[in-house]
């Protein structure tokens, strides 16, 4: 952090003396040489829709957290561009290519092969039936079309509000956003209580930005969150899923899910698991999410695949074996009492955030496994390796061990030294686990009544 605001000081000292006050809402241009933002750095495909809406004669900027990135020294993830012209117009300039989707926010999405570059229409401030609210003041529809000067005032923050001028490089700033990088904080352009109340969806998208750069919550966007909570009770639960997914595999789960529990945050995405987390476990905190977020943050780091899946199954976990011990006590099988407690727990946690079929059935699977590796005798082995999901199911079983489930370790030390062995070798040390369970001696159950007269019968009917 102290190499990066050291960058944003030198893009500072050419121009120090003009950079406005958000109060006074002075615009503020940088020519190419005093931002230090270049063109190489911008996504080849992003730079093509840019040019492409300049040549047919449209004002075209890159805006957004991709200019923010790039002033920090960071790699964006994703170009936005904003336009003047109208999605259809848009549409008309890229045709096949281009897709208009939303209707609460119409945007145009040019696709190039698999990758897509998000193309929006400036802003505007004029009230109408195009720019809807509910009671509660949340935005349902805004197709309110305007000019760059009205789009800046309906972005979120002001880090996010920077904008990347394709026609001459210069970079553009109405609301001091460089001054808040500068300063490593996140500062909502507006009033935030109606700015929570319009999308209550930017009290998280607060701390993932606030984790992901390391930037302090201004104080008047801060104040809100301890008490707004309640509003993502009204988000859909499909947007929540999404992001869900932004917040935990941002890189910085571990610091996005501290900062939410800080604000109160995290009981609106995962209420079950929050009640437990409540409470200590033996005396011991709750580890197990911990570690997983520790793992999750560590594989995507080291640009490894992650699956929604495994971080599910972990912040849900402990309320399922909860469950299932109330379903056990009540008289269910072990079976049945985990099947009927799986569907209690997925069923609660969909009405906050969805959870698409294939992930959910995957949650199920690695569940399922957590009581299925110990059985790895013989053939049993081989069959639980090769199940498509016993990659993520081992790995879980590390996390609990890590979270302080000590008796897992000869289970997931075996399970390790396992998969590093051939395939003969493999036969062999399944094996030797048989043999092992086979000289153990067996617990004599008495018979049961049934049983007792089958032997009957099958004595009495016998051929002496």
């Amino acid at each position: 952090m102290p190499g990066i605001l050291q960058k944003i000081t030198r893009f500072f000292s050419s121009s120090a003396s003009q950079s406005p006050t958000q109060e006074h809402h002075q615009k503020l241009r940088l020519s190419r040489d005093q931002h230090g933002i270049s063109r190489k750095a911008i996504d080849k495909s992003a730079l093509d829709v840019l040019y492409e809406l300049k040549r047919a004669g449209y004002q075209a900027y890159l805006v957004g957290g991709g200019v923010r990135d790039l002033l920090l020294g960071l790699e964006p993830k994703d170009f936005d561009i904003v336009t003047d012209a109208k999605p259809d117009e848009v549409k008309a300039v890229f045709r096949h290519r281009c897709q208009l989707i939303g209707r609460r926010f119409r945007l145009a999405h040019i696709r190039f092969g698999y990758q897509v570059v998000e193309v929006a229409t400036f802003r505007g401030e004029d009230e109408g039936k195009e720019r809807q609210q509910d009671k509660t003041g949340r935005l349902i529809r805004d197709n309110v079309y305007g000019s760059l000067e009205e789009d800046v005032w309906r972005r979120d923050f002001t880090v996010n509000a920077l904008y990347y001028d394709i026609r001459d490089f210069s970079l553009v700033d109405h609301v001091n956003g460089l001054g808040d990088i500068k300063a490593g904080q996140l500062r909502l352009i507006g009033d935030p209580v109606t700015r929570y109340h319009e999308d209550p969806v930017r009290m998280i998208r607060a701390v993932r930005f606030a984790a992901k750069l390391g930037f302090n919550i201004e104080s008047q966007s801060e104040k809100p969150l301890f008490e707004l909570g309640h509003l993502l009770l009204d988000v859909s639960n499909a947007r929540m899923f999404d992001e869900v997914i932004k917040l935990f595999h941002s890189g910085v789960g571990l610091a996005v899910f501290e900062k939410l529990r800080h604000y109160d945050l995290f009981k609106c995405l995962f209420p079950q698991t929050d009640q437990l987390l409540a409470s200590e476990l033996a005396n011991f905190p709750r580890q197990l999410v911990i570690e997983a977020l520790k793992s999750t943050d560590r594989r995507i780091q080291e640009d490894k695949p992650v699956n929604p899946a495994f971080l599910f199954a972990a912040f849900l976990w402990e309320s399922m074996i909860e469950r299932r011990q109330i379903h056990m006590e009540a008289g269910l099988t072990a079976q049945d009492a985990f099947h009927a407690a799986t569907n209690d727990v997925i069923e609660q946690q969909v009405k906050r955030t969805a959870i698409p079929k294939r992930f959910s059935s995957q949650v199920r699977d690695i569940w399922n496994l957590q009581f299925r590796l110990s059985k790895r005798f013989g053939a049993r082995a081989a069959q639980l390796r090769a199940h498509p999901r016993f990659r993520a199911a081992y790995d879980f079983v590390g996390i609990r061990l890590a979270a302080g489930e000590l008796e897992l370790a000869e289970l997931f030390n075996w399970w390790t030294e396992y998969q590093e062995k051939d395939a003969i070798e493999q036969i062999a040390f399944a094996n030797e686990v048989q043999q092992v369970r086979e000289r153990k001696p067996k617990k004599s159950k008495p018979a049961s009544r049934n049983v007792y007269r089958r032997k009957n019968r099958d004595t009495d009917g016998a051929v002496g």
